[in-house]
């Protein structure tokens, strides 16, 4: 399993970024990707989690009706859209893979799989 996640860069407060994550070697019918972020000093926080098989989501409350997760079947890839950055969204973000456990969908140790993680920085 590969996760290539690109996208990352500096914005001003308010602005938008999209970050993108190509999957491969994915079984995809039965697995969840999800987002993740870690500041530096920080623990790795939950952002937001798609399930590939029916498309539900879920979001963390410090990004909900901001970011969006989606996926693209064609390409096997999942987008985090952010809308409105704040300074505070500042952290390198992973994008992981793992089993659609629902219980499992926000915490570190429900995804087997990561990528490489891409720079996200918001200016105030």
């Amino acid at each position: 399993v590969q996760l290539q996640a690109s996208g990352g860069g500096l914005v001003q407060a308010g602005g938008s970024l999209r970050l993108s994550c190509a999957a491969s070697g994915l079984a995809f019918s039965s697995a969840k990707l999800g987002w993740f972020r870690q500041a530096p000093g920080k623990e790795r926080e939950f952002v937001a989690a798609i399930v590939w098989s029916g498309g539900r989501t879920v979001y963390s409350d410090s990004v909900k009706g901001r970011f969006t997760i989606s996926r693209d079947n064609a390409k096997n890839t999942v987008s985090l859209q952010m809308n409105s950055l704040k300074p505070e969204d500042t952290a390198i973000y992973y994008c992981a893979a793992g089993r659609p456990i629902w219980s499992m969908m926000t915490m570190v140790s429900g995804y087997s799989q990561w990528g490489q993680g891409t720079q996200v920085t918001v200016s105030s």
